[in-house]
């Protein structure tokens, strides 16, 4: 499933507060994005079409609710990316970072952490 920058910005914040309406979507979104309800409700439309969110029935409204669990998705994309930029590679990725953002004391004891436990 492929989602655009555009909706995902869309499932953040139904993944912090499931269950709500396009109307709180759109004010949730207010101060980062400068779209109308249309444009809300048209990115809430195809997340329902992609199977990316389900609708729930509230009176004259709907409430949208995930279907994909954000780390799911997050797991899913980042092995699409790897796999399109760095062949499927995660050491050039992990390099690459490195040299193109830097890594604090804190990330680098993190990878240490994780190589050990894939090591182990």
């Amino acid at each position: 499933m492929q989602i655009t920058q555009a909706e995902l910005e869309v499932m953040k914040v139904l993944w912090r507060a499931p269950g709500l309406a396009a109307s709180d979507v759109a004010s949730a979104l207010e101060d980062q994005q400068d779209w109308t309800i249309k444009t809300v409700k048209t990115l809430l439309a195809r997340l329902v079409e992609k199977g990316a969110l389900k609708t729930e029935a509230d009176g004259r409204r709907y409430l949208y609710h995930p279907e994909i669990k954000e780390a799911d998705y997050r797991k899913r994309a980042a092995g699409q990316f790897v796999d399109r930029v760095f062949d499927g590679r995660a050491a050039p990725l992990v390099a690459h970072l490195a040299d193109a953002r830097g890594l604090s004391p804190d990330d680098i004891e993190e990878l240490e952490s994780l190589l050990e436990r894939l090591k182990s």
